[in-house]
């Protein structure tokens, strides 16, 4: 008797949980995740920018073969009959997680279709093909608007002329020499892994690889392996700045896409079982989410005067430069920061060809204030990625806003780490950041 009482309760529990509704609408959604997962790396054959990851099951790659012409119409078919399916269970579905599920696979799919037609040929004005592609349009912003944060510039830096000119003349006491790049590199990175993990258990065994390379048109980039691993690179076509060792480091590792990229294979691929994370579509709403939080991420690891504190104590010794007027620099690359969206109306020119390459790299001079190179490498990145520009400014302000609107502040550190920790572990649509 005393054996029955103990397992009746498990058998209630068993008996509970046995919903063939509900089991059935399970099934249908990792069925559905699947083919949206075949339909991405099928994409990917063609486009090989499309699929920035994967590391789900092999019996889901396309077999290889001779590619034949693009077959659009198909793939356009075969996502938009998916996106009909989900937004059913998105809508129908009393289970909240198969809702948020199918409603974030939906969105995907939405760039899914906006892409095959770039792919195409087929182009779109900025702000209609970001909205497909990522799911939102940055705002715009006037000449007026740069030239009053470009006048605080002028206010702070020492002589005379141009804006531009005197910034990089202070910038350049603060190149990294080549020589001493990895050692800067590795010190930076082990800085900001130390303070992640102070706050977030990370998976066994997680590692990267760093490497240095050239002919990029970016200035790092996380390729993210699967199992944990990561090859993180960094473009030694451009100078790096010592600023850029901190950036460069937390955005492509920690708290950045390394960390983002393992919680979600973690939590959700591993411990769930959602196929459809296994692949990572480049040019979809997830990378609003990814390069958003890869930027604001800086911010949550070295938070108000940390950045120069660290570079005048271990970076710059390491980088034997000297730490004469890093504190202006570092007030300089505030106020530089609000003029990121600088690149975002030089890229609007560029697609709705309101903007010449010529002017468009004059807006990225005088406004960005790069140098000549960045801002080449820039158009380049522009001509390659078109309207992926936004996710970096549009979208940190986004998740900086959205962590901050819910009590994740300077001020509350322990909350805005854990705010920062659900939004790299869940598939959070950017609808969800603007309305919540």
């Amino acid at each position: 008797m005393r054996k029955l009482l103990i397992f009746l309760p498990v058998i209630f529990m068993l008996s509970c949980h046995n919903n063939p509704a509900q089991d059935l609408e399970n099934k249908k959604l990792n069925s559905l995740a699947t083919e949206y997962v075949r339909l991405g790396l099928s994409i990917g054959q063609y486009d090989t920018d499309f699929v920035d990851a994967y590391y789900g099951p092999d019996s889901l790659k396309p077999r290889q073969e001779p590619l034949k012409d693009f077959p659009k119409d198909s793939l356009l078919a075969n996502a938009n009959s998916l996106m009909n399916e989900l937004k059913v269970i998105a809508t129908s579905s009393t289970i909240d997680t198969n809702k948020m599920r199918a409603s974030w696979i939906a969105d995907q799919l939405v760039a899914f279709s906006r892409r095959i037609r770039i792919f195409s040929g087929e182009e779109r004005p900025f702000d209609e093909e970001s909205r497909e592609l990522f799911g939102v349009a940055a705002p715009v912003y006037n000449e007026d608007y740069f030239k009053a944060q470009i006048a605080q510039l002028d206010s702070i830096l020492p002589g005379k002329g141009r804006v531009n000119d005197r910034f990089q003349k202070l910038a350049n006491k603060f190149i990294i020499p080549k020589d001493k790049l990895d050692a800067v590199m590795q010190a930076a990175i082990a800085e900001a892994r130390k303070r992640t993990l102070a706050h977030y258990k990370l998976p066994a065994g997680e590692s990267f690889t760093l490497e240095y390379v050239t002919d990029k048109p970016w200035s790092g980039y996380n390729w993210y392996k699967g199992n944990y691993k990561s090859t993180v690179q960094i473009n030694t076509d451009l100078k790096v700045f010592i600023d850029r060792a901190i950036d460069v480091g937390s955005h492509e590792s920690y708290p950045g896409h390394h960390v983002y990229n393992m919680l979600l294979e973690k939590h959700l691929y591993h411990d769930k079982g959602w196929v459809e994370i296994s692949m990572y579509p480049l040019f979809s709403p997830q990378s609003l989410i990814a390069e958003g939080s890869a930027n604001y991420g800086i911010e949550v690891a070295f938070p108000g005067d940390d950045k120069v504190k660290f570079a005048k104590t271990v970076l710059l010794p390491l980088a034997g430069l000297d730490t004469v007027g890093i504190d202006l620099y570092f007030k300089a690359l505030a106020i530089k920061g609000s003029l990121n969206y600088a690149r975002n109306e030089a890229a609007r020119g560029l697609i709705n060809n309101t903007l010449s390459r010529d002017k468009a790299r004059n807006y990225l001079t005088k406004y960005c204030l790069m140098n000549d190179e960045t801002a080449d490498k820039s158009l380049s990145f522009i001509k390659k990625y078109r309207s992926y520009v936004i996710n970096y400014n549009y979208g940190q302000d986004l998740v900086k806003n959205y962590v901050e609107r819910n009590g994740g502040t300077a001020k509350t550190p322990e909350k805005r780490w854990e705010l920062f920790g659900k939004l790299l572990s869940n598939e959070v649509t950017p609808a969800s950041l603007i309305n919540k």
